[in-house]
């Protein structure tokens, strides 16, 4: 049986995370699987409440996260490399020890970037909706098993695609690939049912746009959100010098 090198990415929303999937879709070696905890993780929680289209979701995957782990994230893949986009929040009621079995990035964000573009889907949302939290959970747990996560800036990415991701690749322990830098503009076969709702810019896209920083007014209801967030977000940079 080939011996395949599982690398999972933990993200946030709005976080380039779709980008970075696209990118290593564009590998020969590659296998991209898109967000398989989403079911699971609406099943768990009042999320299906507000996220678009949730029953249909839940009707295109499996649900029961266990599984999931088991014949998905842990399965059995043709190609020597497996890449699973996943947020960190799905991380809901479910034994994270499979974590030891995998290679893992999180994908971080400034929040003044994120949280702007993030209500543009989701009305009033929480810190548990947003990742940061839970990043810094994954980060403690691997920490108490022996792991350490690669720790990723999307803005860094976006400042410095090809040279970030060759330094990605380095410590994943795989050769970059010059392929990753560019996709055809338009849907993957990969991408979930969600995709009508989240995907739009990167359909639009052929690469890693250059980064923009946010510079409209920040809305004034969200200030004590972004407080949270920026707190946990720069925690998170701190561990990615250890």
């Amino acid at each position: 049986m080939l011996k395949t090198r599982r690398i999972c990415l933990w993200s946030g929303p709005r976080n380039i995370s779709t980008a970075l999937m696209y990118a290593f879709a564009q590998r020969d070696d590659t296998t991209v699987v898109d967000e398989p905890l989403y079911g699971h993780y609406l099943s768990k929680t009042d999320a299906k409440e507000y996220h678009p289209s949730a029953d249909e979701v839940m009707e295109s995957q499996e649900t029961d996260g266990q599984k999931v782990i088991d014949e998905v994230i842990l399965g059995d893949y043709e190609t020597p490399i497996a890449f699973f986009k996943n947020m960190s929040h799905h991380l809901v009621d479910l034994n994270w020890s499979f974590l030891e079995e995998t290679t893992n990035v999180i994908l971080t964000r400034p929040p003044r970037d994120m949280l702007p573009s993030y209500i543009k889907h989701i009305e009033n949302p929480t810190m548990e909706d947003l990742g940061y939290a839970k990043h810094l959970e994954i980060v403690e747990y691997l920490k108490t098993v022996g792991k350490k996560p690669k720790i990723v800036d999307a803005k860094n990415i976006l400042q410095y695609p090809q040279s970030r991701l060759r330094e990605l690749c380095g410590s994943l322990g795989i050769p970059f690939d010059e392929a990753m830098l560019k996709w055809p503009a338009g849907p993957r076969k990969e991408d979930g049912v969600w995709a009508k709702h989240w995907y739009h810019n990167v359909h639009r896209s052929t690469g890693f746009r250059k980064y923009q920083a946010n510079k409209d007014p920040f809305p004034e209801e969200l200030e004590d959100l972004l407080e949270e967030c920026q707190e946990a977000y720069e925690k998170l940079l701190e561990h990615a010098g250890d």
